[in-house]
């Protein structure tokens, strides 16, 4: 059914005209249940128009104009509020009724736009850190490194670099990473123990050095921040932490504002260390041939709440040549002292 019920009987009069050239007559005019039927007064049926194809001609105006549809040449004049309201509403709700490609495509597009904000919104700023993260050169990378570290310098005091130490630090680092061994840097004063920055430079502190008599301690410290740089690469961290403009201009211009830089220093030397997950822990001691329980008892000496790292010591029972030897170890242990 096409006419509200409540306006099956509505009946009025009105002004038909037939054509352009006809003298308006008046007629009246019956809401059916699909048609406006228009009649002489003796009930004689003059037209019958769809209520779909219904066109008013005057919104909002009165008295109201309507034709059968968009080009016929009748036209039908109304004054009865009733009636007027009555085929207003019909329409009204044949109009919702009626099938809207274009809303369908309206929608559509809403929700393209939509997904295409929040790609660029929440994936296209990662994507594009990343991005940058890794196609930076090494050359570049390094410079920005060596820049990070000047700004802890300046709030952590110079590296450390008495006597042989320097040069230990770098046998040490081949001793426990191999061939892919990053440049550790000791400094007087931080924090935190370990850091790493981009160019595979690792940071700690020289109570490392100084207040453990087993290089092992060392070791596993520098095992531990290793697992983190491989969770989080260094550069990505600082893009992440300069934001979207400045990783735009790093990608564009190979350059990087020096304000970003002795933020994230700061940030680096008081932020405490993410925790590492033992079981992979314990599997880069395995790969480097080191025993746990040091670096296990310099963290608790209780022992208590390390217990996984001791039981699960992949060296237990197993021999290796010592990381350093006595002399070399104390050497570096008095790499601050120069």
């Amino acid at each position: 059914m096409t006419a509200l019920s409540e306006y099956q009987r509505l009946e009025t009069t009105g002004l038909w005209r037939e054509t352009p050239d006809s003298q308006r007559r008046e007629v009246v005019v019956s809401l059916g249940d699909a048609t406006l039927v228009i009649s002489t007064m003796a009930e004689t049926a003059l037209s019958h128009w769809s209520l779909p194809a219904v066109k008013r001609l005057n919104p909002g105006k009165n008295p109201a104009l309507y034709a059968p549809d968009g080009e016929a040449d009748e036209l039908l004049e109304l004054s009865d509020a009733d009636m007027i309201e009555a085929i207003e509403r019909v329409r009204s709700v044949i109009e919702k009724r009626r099938p809207h490609p274009g809303r369908l495509r309206l929608w559509l597009g809403g929700v393209l736009s939509l997904v295409t904000i929040l790609v660029c919104v929440l994936w296209l700023p990662g994507a594009l850190m990343r991005q940058t993260a890794q196609a930076l050169p090494a050359a570049a990378r390094i410079e920005i490194g060596q820049r990070i570290l000047a700004g802890m310098a300046d709030l952590a005091g110079r590296p450390c670099a008495g006597r042989d130490g320097v040069e230990i630090t770098r046998e040490f680092s081949a001793a426990v990473f191999g061939s892919a061994a990053p440049q550790i840097i000791v400094l007087p004063s931080t924090a935190q123990v370990t850091a790493h920055l981009p160019g595979n430079i690792m940071v700690i502190n020289r109570s490392l050095v100084e207040d453990y008599e087993d290089p092992a301690v060392l070791a596993g410290f520098l095992l531990a921040e290793d697992l983190r740089r491989r969770q989080q690469l260094p550069m990505l961290r600082l893009l992440e932490e300069a934001g979207l403009m400045a990783t735009g201009r790093l990608l564009t211009t190979g350059e990087i504002d020096g304000s970003y830089l002795r933020a994230h220093a700061a940030r680096l030397l008081t932020t405490p260390p993410a925790p590492v997950a033992t079981d992979r822990l314990l599997a880069r001691f395995e790969q480097a041939g080191i025993s746990s329980e040091p670096y296990a008892y310099a963290i608790d000496l209780t022992g208590e709440t390390v217990l996984d790292l001791i039981e699960g010591n992949p060296m237990r029972g197993r021999l290796r040549a010592p990381l350093l030897t006595d002399q070399n170890w104390i050497a570096l242990q008095e790499i601050c002292d120069g």
